[in-house]
């Protein structure tokens, strides 16, 4: 007997050993995974850029190697995530990154590039009236956060990004402040790294008439299909270079940036709303609380059944986890109408205003007329096929997903469908004839114009992918363009 209890004791021992050891291994998963890298963005960078690396096994990370060059300047997001500045001295050329623990590396499949931003011109050119709309076209110029011009007295004016009113890799847009000086002047421009750039092309500034109007900018627009929130994850939003499918909209990289440090409004349905904006994992909500009727006036009762939320995340904590984390609007009792930014802007000329047509693509027709073809397909830059007819350039893509455009065609009697290169979703999920649509306009010259606008439409979900495809029966595509205000 006595043997038999010292035997059970032993096994007793032996098993909540096991046991113990097995919970231990358990709670240092996070710490003990493989050293991995799956995606890093963005991959086209500058010295000073933040880039935002995902894969696993980072609890040990000392260093990231952007080609030859270490940087130290690293900070953990997530378990899954690392923030790394980019440093000083990367290859021209691009090159590899790798993250580097104690005792073992690991090198991304994907390969870094450098950019360089060069302005070129300006829009419009040789003489332009302070207080109105400058536009300066280049390349490369998303790494641009200062635009200076100069006053009376060659003391520098500047204006920051987050005024910007818009900025894409091709151009960006200021209002040119009303204290510059008249005459030739000269603009420059405050790249991330902190190097300056002149912008080369001679310009004169003159003073003229006008005043400031009120603009908003869409960002989402929604038409309440998607229901109401009831603490749920419904409406949420990543960034394009995050997107996983399951958001509701994923926002273009430079609107996206925007968004950070600049003031935006969510409209809203709603009698008694509670309005939450945290993130997609309801880590971190901004402001550390909800909005009710009467807490805050941030929150504005229209009187006709809406309200608008003012929201502003500059240096809330949520900008820590937004990226990888998205932006989910939750709560109950309301329904997202739309999120857009709001301001006023300088208009020349008595308010009179003439918005610039855009071109993205011009044919000729020598591509033939449509019959239920694929001949008119169309794709993003990234995710060309070479079975396009032309490949959109990426910020114009983005334009396009979330603002009006027009296709321009040459019939008598069209039948178009607006779908994906799959054919798998339509747009309105309807084809547009004569007197079916008032979005189809007949010129009488034999030359029609269909107004597009794919906000909210499920198209959106697919057509990175799948490319945007412009087919049915009976007509010619001749052009297609947005207006830029």
């Amino acid at each position: 007997m006595k043997k038999m209890k010292t035997y059970m004791w032993l096994l007793l021992t032996l098993v909540m050993g096991v046991a113990m050891n097995s919970c231990h291994d358990d709670n240092n998963d996070d710490i003990s995974a493989s050293l991995s890298v799956k995606v890093f963005a963005p991959t086209r960078v500058m010295p000073g850029q933040k880039v935002v690396i995902t894969g696993s096994g980072f609890g040990d990370v000392k260093s990231v190697n952007f080609g030859s060059v270490e940087t130290t300047n690293i900070r953990m997001v997530s378990p899954n995530d690392i923030e790394v500045i980019t440093p000083a001295g990367v290859p021209a050329e691009g090159g590899e990154l790798t993250v580097n623990t104690s005792n073992e590396k690991v090198t991304a499949r994907q390969r870094f590039t450098v950019g360089v931003p060069q302005p070129r011109s300006y829009d419009p050119a040789d003489t332009v009236n302070v207080g109105s709309l400058l536009k300066i076209v280049g390349s490369d110029l998303q790494f641009i956060e200062k635009v200076l011009f100069t006053d009376k007295d060659e003391n520098d004016i500047v204006v920051e990004a987050l005024d910007f009113v818009r900025k894409a890799e091709s151009f960006i847009q200021v209002n040119i402040p009303n204290e510059t000086a008249e005459g030739e002047g000269k603009v420059r421009l405050i790249a991330v790294d902190g190097s300056s750039i002149s912008v080369p092309a001679p310009i004169v500034f003159k003073k003229g008439g006008g005043h400031m109007e009120f603009v908003k900018t869409t960002i989402w627009k929604g038409d309440g299909s998607a229901g109401p929130v009831s603490w749920n994850g419904t409406y949420r939003f990543s960034n394009t270079e995050r997107s996983t499918g399951e958001e509701i909209y994923a926002i273009p990289m430079d609107i996206w940036e925007l968004m950070k440090t600049t003031t935006f409004y969510l409209d809203l349905e709603a009698t008694d709303p509670q309005i939450r904006v945290t993130t997609g994992w309801w880590s971190t909500t901004w402001t550390g609380v909800d909005y009710q009727p009467g807490t805050s006036d941030l929150l504005t009762d229209n009187g006709d059944g809406t309200w608008t939320m003012e929201i502003n995340l500059s240096g809330d904590p949520i900008l820590d986890a937004m990226d990888v984390e998205h932006l989910l609007f939750t709560g109950d009792r309301y329904t997202p109408l739309e999120i857009y930014f709001a301001g006023e802007v300088w208009v020349d000329d008595g308010g009179e205003s003439s918005p610039e047509e855009v071109v993205i693509w011009e044919g000729d027709g020598s591509a033939g007329g449509v019959s239920w073809n694929s001949v008119y397909r169309f794709s993003n830059a990234e995710r060309s096929t070479g079975e396009e007819i032309y490949a959109i350039p990426m910020d114009q893509w983005e334009i396009i997903k979330t603002n009006t455009f027009y296709l321009d065609l040459e019939a008598t009697d069209p039948q178009i469908r607006v779908t994906t290169g799959w054919w798998s979703t339509t747009w309105t999920g309807a084809d547009f004839q004569p007197g079916t649509s008032e979005l189809l306009t007949d010129h009488g010259d034999g030359t029609w114009t269909l107004e597009i606008n794919l906000s909210g439409d499920p198209i959106l979900d697919a057509m990175d992918v799948e490319h945007l495809l412009f087919t049915g029966d009976r007509y010619t595509p001749r052009k297609l363009y947005y207006y830029f205000e």
